[in-house]
């Protein structure tokens, strides 16, 4: 990896605009989640299901999975519908009549290896960056999500 450089003093960057600099970061590290998440074998969409079905070991009905997800990163019903099939045909979710969808021993497997393997990758990502730098740029974020009339949620 190549040393790493601000792009512009810090007189210059309080000029900098936020729109650039945040859609460039956010694209950047949902490629590199993406990237690692490929290799294991899943979709983003996917793994958030996987997540989201591991925290209620005797399942979850399929319509609220998709509420609680549907609005990450704009990916809608439709992705998450098909992604909630192609974890069904990998064997990986179970679908209870009535439409409640849970994890496998195999999806739980894989689930357990992509967090482990997350926890490298959030590692590497937040490599130079304080907890309390984290912190600042998150609030930072979402004030300024809020002066233009936005609204944000990550669960």
């Amino acid at each position: 990896m190549t040393a790493f450089a601000y792009s512009h003093s810090d007189q210059d960057l309080p000029n900098q605009p936020i729109g650039y600099w945040s859609s460039a970061a956010g694209a950047a590290v949902v490629n590199h989640i993406r990237t690692m998440l490929a290799e294991m074998g899943l979709t983003q969409p996917q793994w958030w299901i996987l997540s989201q079905l591991l925290q209620a070991p005797e399942g979850r009905p399929r319509n609220e999975v998709v509420a609680v997800l549907k609005g990450y990163l704009e990916v809608g019903e439709g992705v998450l519908a098909h992604s909630i099939e192609a974890l069904y045909d990998r064997g990986l979710v179970t679908e209870a009549p009535g439409g409640r969808i849970a994890l496998t021993d195999e999806g739980r497997a894989l689930q357990a290896r992509v967090a482990e393997r997350q926890k490298a990758v959030r590692a590497q990502i937040h490599e130079g960056i304080t907890d309390e730098d984290y912190v600042r740029t998150l609030k930072v974020l979402q004030r300024m999500i809020h002066n233009v009339g936005g609204s944000a949620w990550h669960h």
